[in-house]
């Protein structure tokens, strides 16, 4: 259901689940902690001021003039000021004598395939690189798309492209050559940075040819920069430079000139598989802030001993905030990985955090059901005993799995934080603090401090305790969009014209009973059943709260009776067994756990779920299925063949009145 226009009454958001565990942080974590609840009394005290101390963490050519220019619903932070992004992430660390600190530990796909580069090489890669960019013709303001594999390489080309001043635009490189073209089009970027290919489920998975049919129409380009990662065959045209050729004989000096914190530094295009994507874009100094503040805040950061690992792909803006720009700021050790969760073997993430002694552990609750689907014998089998915070990010995460997560993967001691941001947020808004929350399964708590966030009804006016409306921000924020590239006017009818004055990108919440903020998921995916606004993730996560199921997904279909009806897909975990009255048992369990007005018509067990390359569930394809309608495209799918496993499954379907 998308969003009512405003002045229409619709019920709010039913809120159905209810969470009575609590986990407290460590005593020993909490004595030491980074931030402590003294931060929020400070930023509500005087929030502008709370943004300028954190501002302070990084190193500035010239200090801003003004904290905040506010022109509804544009934003400059910290005008008049002057730094280099490149600088503080690299350079500064260096001058401090922490040259031999690592950097990034990459681990590749194939097995014994590792680099490790301390921040001194960082530096020299960057500049070599800054060298390379400034001969082919890049200079301040100029577009640059990057195509890569996580290779050590796509951190570089982003820090050289912010240390000219370029503006860079990562392209995930699971999308295809339309994709990639509407974006290097959009942003009218001159040079293509790619790789041969990478490596993918053990096989190397091409590139190049991506980049070569997408360029082909894109006169625009003048070079296409080509990093050897699997050493495919490809074909080469005029454009070509190969990375070895032009970057390795520049000289390893370079001057990082100060730019403006309003200088844009990236854009980076929402992965809509409909319509013209939208680039959002980021400026320098208020998204640095932003950024490694709560870098160091939400993972508690002590740069001398943690070992950080966020497993998400660069390509996206947790790839961007927190392996890039975030760690590097705060002189981080960061773990990087190119491969699947599941090759060569499903213990592989496990293996990497033993290998590394990995610390703090950032991932998404896709991947966290995923791996309660395989079992937890697998995570058994490796000393994690180094980790002391977990973090999930991406979606909502369902209570069952963060429990499983603290349990089998935290030993039933480590606090999980879990984040709400978004691509346009551009950092961490509402999270739990290791050191101060008394977390809840299932809950991204309170706002951040100095984060102005509410949960509002259908007038914008806050609901209540108890209440589910919309998520909406009232305050700017240093590291929020500035516009969408090129189009100011989407960027207002987009994300400012639903709610007066208040930023909404469209995700429903709740504020429970305590007044901690629950997230619900996009609004277009709640369900309006009989009167009742139901959230899918309300339903999805009472179905993963029964011992059998692994993971769920939830869809709304149309009803006679109802309007609209509840149809489920569920993956069973891997030792439980489809036994004839499986969907009568759910069914029933959904009704006690919720109540009966969340009971699903239709029950499907499957054995996959379709998702994007970054772990998205498609629900519009099941609602293809549900409402028995030809299947759409599924060429973003990772694997398009799900559908077909699922079509098999159709007869199978079981529904009760």
């Amino acid at each position: 259901m998308a969003p009512e226009t405003p002045g229409t009454e619709t019920q709010a958001l039913s809120n159905l689940l209810q969470e009575s565990r609590r986990f407290a942080p460590p005593a020993d974590l909490a004595s030491s902690a980074n931030v402590t609840s003294a931060a929020y009394d400070e930023a509500a005290a005087d929030r502008l001021g709370f943004w300028e101390r954190a501002a302070d963490r990084l190193t500035w050519a010239k200090r801003w003039d003004t904290t905040l220019e506010w022109n509804p619903p544009f934003a400059k932070w910290f005008t008049g000021g002057q730094l280099n992004i490149a600088y503080n992430c690299v350079d500064r660390h260096v001058e401090a004598g922490r040259g031999d600190k690592v950097a990034y530990h990459w681990e590749g796909e194939p097995e014994g395939d590792s680099r490790t580069l301390t921040y001194a090489d960082l530096q020299r890669e960057v500049n070599k690189t800054a060298n390379a960019l400034t001969e082919l013709g890049v200079g301040k303001g100029d577009r640059v798309a990057i195509y890569m594999p996580m290779i050590p390489e796509l951190p570089i080309a982003m820090l050289a492209c912010a240390r000219i001043g370029a503006v860079h635009s990562v392209v995930f490189g699971g999308f295809s050559a339309t994709a990639l073209k509407s974006r290097i089009d959009d942003a009218d970027a001159k040079l293509v940075i790619t790789a041969d290919g990478g490596y993918r489920r053990g096989a190397p998975s091409a590139l190049k040819p991506t980049v070569d049919e997408a360029v082909a129409e894109c006169p625009q380009i003048e070079h296409v920069l080509v990093v050897r990662r699997t050493n495919q065959e490809i074909s080469t045209y005029d454009r070509d430079v190969f990375w070895a050729d032009i970057v390795e004989r520049q000289s390893d000096q370079h001057t990082a000139e100060p730019h403006e914190a309003e200088d844009p530094l990236f854009i980076l295009y929402t992965s809509g598989t409909t319509g013209k994507p939208k680039g959002i874009l980021h400026t320098s100094g208020g998204y640095l802030t932003q950024t490694s503040w709560t870098h160091h805040a939400v993972f508690d950061l002590k740069p001398e001993t943690d070992i950080y690992w966020c497993t998400a792909d660069i390509g996206w803006v947790t790839g961007h905030s927190y392996i890039v720009y975030g760690p590097l700021a705060n002189g981080a050790t960061s773990v990087i990985y190119e491969g699947t969760p599941d090759t060569p073997h499903r213990g592989r993430f496990w293996e990497i955090v033993q290998k590394y002694k990995v610390t703090i552990l950032y991932t998404a609750p896709t991947a966290i059901r995923t791996f309660m689907k395989w079992g937890d014998d697998i995570p058994a089998k490796f000393d994690m005993s180094s980790l002391r915070i977990l973090g999930s990010v991406g979606e909502p995460i369902n209570p069952e799995a963060y429990v499983w997560y603290r349990e089998h993967i935290g030993a039933s001691r480590t606090p999980v934080v879990d984040t709400w941001w978004q691509t346009e947020t551009g950092a961490i808004m509402i999270s739990p603090l290791p050191g101060v929350t008394s977390a809840k399964p299932g809950a991204a708590m309170t706002p951040l401090p100095g984060i102005v966030a509410d949960v509002v009804d259908d007038q914008g006016h806050s609901v209540p305790n108890g209440g589910g409306g919309y998520l909406a921000i009232r305050e700017p924020w240093p590291s929020m969009l500035r516009t969408i590239w090129g189009d100011d006017q989407r960027y207002i009818d987009t994300y400012w014209s639903r709610f007066e004055g208040m930023y909404f990108a469209g995700d429903g919440a709740k504020r429970d009973e305590d007044g901690d903020i629950w997230l619900l998921g996009r609004v277009d995916d709640v369900m309006l059943v009989s009167g009742h606004n139901i959230s899918t993730t309300e339903v999805e996560s009472a179905l993963v709260s029964h011992p059998k199921v692994a993971e769920a997904a939830v869809v709304g279909a149309t009803d006679p009776v109802t309007g609209q009806a509840i149809v489920s897909f569920v993956i069973l975990r891997g030792t439980a067994e489809e036994g004839a009255d499986i969907a009568t048992e759910l069914r029933n369990h959904v009704a006690k756990t919720l109540g009966p007005i969340a009971k699903p018509r239709q029950i499907l067990v499957v054995p996959e779920l379709p998702k994007t390359r970054s772990g998205k569930i498609m629900r519009r394809l099941l609602r293809d299925v549900a409402e028995n309608r030809s299947v759409g495209d599924v060429t973003t799918l990772a694997d398009s063949t799900v559908m077909n496993l699922i079509a098999e499954k159709l007869p199978s379907a079981k529904s009760e009145d």
